[in-house]
């Protein structure tokens, strides 16, 4: 018969022959983890091996257990060495892929640029918030009472037919101008009032060169005791002149706007030809009526322009589709 002594002496011996090797052929931390459950774990290969020595004397069990307390230290003191080892390398590794080398070349990462639209809005606000106005903004799907009537454009009125609307299910459209916020504005808050109105507007327009369905507006709106038309010319005109920073030539023709009494339109000297670049006029009585502003009283001048034709007159800009293309060619000029 085998000698049981002898049997799990040896089998402590080959125990720890065949952990130490594993544990200096380990590559990551996840393996040592998985060997020390694997031979000292409670369901481990030394205890399936201690297991036995129920079968041994009283005399012989003393003398085994040291040497299992002794193959279970050795194995126990080489799986945190090869940790170590391991967490030591991984921190090493991950320092050297951090590492800045300051001696090689910058990457370089272009700097962002404002884009001509924002830019050119930005300068109409300075200028006229430096004048005293308000910025104020609307929502850009509207109702037809504040995009057409509260502004003396009834449902049958033949300036509909000026502008081609994208009309929505349910009676809304997408407005085409900014004049409705000056409509909402008034109707929550009293004379004097001075307010410049930044946003996009939509009209079914075929895009061309000049025209686009998607555009900008600027529109200003001043209501107060007495002003006079001499007071909208002289607004514009000072405008204009820190717009483009000179005394260009200006030109007020008469016009017609349904919201308007008297209209104009506002031409600049450019390069020599006259440019139409705005249109404007004192605010028809009928729209003061329609916010509860007394007629009899409080007088106004209104102003509105396209963003993209200041901004294409002031960057010499060719084609309006330049300013929607995302093309970094041309926005790198800006």
């Amino acid at each position: 018969m085998t000698n049981p002594i002898i049997s799990i002496e040896t089998q402590l011996q080959i125990l720890q022959t065949a952990a130490v090797t594993a544990i200096a052929e380990a590559i990551n931390l996840e393996q040592i983890e998985q060997l020390r459950v694997n031979y000292l774990g409670k369901k481990g290969e030394l205890s399936v091996i201690l297991k036995g020595m129920g079968k041994l004397s009283a005399e012989e069990r003393p003398r085994i257990g040291s040497i299992a307390n002794e193959v279970k230290e050795l194995l126990q003191g080489k799986l945190d060495e090869k940790r170590q080892d391991l967490q030591q390398a991984q921190i090493k590794a991950k320092l050297e892929a951090e590492t800045l080398d300051v001696t090689m070349p910058g990457v370089s990462r272009p700097l962002g640029r404002i884009h001509p639209l924002n830019s050119t809005i930005d300068r109409v606000l300075d200028i006229f918030t430096g004048l005293g106005y308000t910025v104020a903004e609307g929502p850009q799907i509207e109702t037809d009472y504040y995009n057409f009537e509260a502004l003396n454009t009834p449902p049958d009125h033949p300036a509909r037919d000026m502008q081609d609307t994208f009309y929505l299910p349910g009676g809304n459209l997408l407005r085409t101008h900014t004049s409705s916020v000056q409509i909402r504005y008034m109707e929550n808050n009293e004379p004097p009032i001075r307010v410049v109105a930044p946003g996009r507007v939509y009209r079914r327009d075929t895009v061309d060169a000049t025209h686009s369905a998607v555009f900008h507006q600027v529109e200003l709106l001043a209501v107060d005791k007495g002003l006079t038309f001499t007071d909208l010319k002289g607004t514009i005109k000072e405008f204009i002149r820190q717009f483009f920073g000179d005394d260009l030539p200006t030109l007020f023709r008469a016009s017609y706007f349904p919201f308007t009494e008297p209209s104009a339109e506002v031409d600049v000297q450019w390069k020599g030809k006259w440019l139409e670049v705005m249109g404007c006029g004192m605010v028809d009585p009928n729209v003061l009526k329609a916010v509860g502003y007394d007629p009899e009283i409080y007088t106004g001048f209104a102003a509105g322009f396209g963003v993209e034709r200041f901004a294409m007159v002031l960057h010499q800009i060719d084609d309006i589709r330049r300013l929607y293309n995302s093309d970094l060619r041309f926005l790198k000029q800006f």
